[in-house]
């Protein structure tokens, strides 16, 4: 499995686990999201009994990440990362970092189109986003396009 897989799998669990409400769901579903990623990442190393130890540490260590970063973002962490990402893909050229940053929590991220193209009718921006929670970096990269509404939707 190659990273352009296993990113949007770790945005996915980001995007779920700061949908949750409340410390519970979000640790729970951060922590099944991280272990997923975690899993998939520690797979692709070595062979045999080496990859089974590894997709288990990976398992392990995306669940322990992904529970901490899930239980740390809250509504002003998720509000500011969406209207940031919002207007970086519908206004910024490729290439330009849109920045947001909660004052209260302290964290923080950016959001990068990497390249701008038309998918049927639809424009579309492959992009990076990084996110900081307590110290701890989380970056991954997938695709945006605009919906008939206007506004733009991870596709992968």
């Amino acid at each position: 499995m190659t990273l352009k897989f296993i990113a949007p799998a770790l945005a996915a669990a980001l995007l779920v686990t700061a949908c949750q409400n409340g410390p519970g769901p979000r640790e729970a579903v951060g922590t099944a999201g991280g272990a997923a990623v975690g899993g998939l990442l520690g797979s692709q190393i070595g062979s045999g009994t080496g990859q089974l130890a590894a997709t288990a540490a990976g398992t392990l260590l995306g669940a322990f990440i992904g529970r901490d970063i899930g239980a740390r973002l809250d509504d002003v962490d998720r509000l500011k990362a969406q209207q940031t990402a919002q207007r970086t893909f519908e206004t910024a050229p490729t290439g330009s970092t849109g920045t947001w940053r909660n004052p209260d929590s302290g964290h923080y991220g950016t959001v990068t189109p990497t390249a701008t193209y038309q998918q049927g009718s639809q424009p579309c921006r492959d992009f990076t986003q990084t996110v900081y929670v307590g110290g701890q970096e989380v970056q991954e990269t997938g695709t945006a396009c605009r919906q008939a509404d206007g506004t733009w939707r991870v596709v992968n």
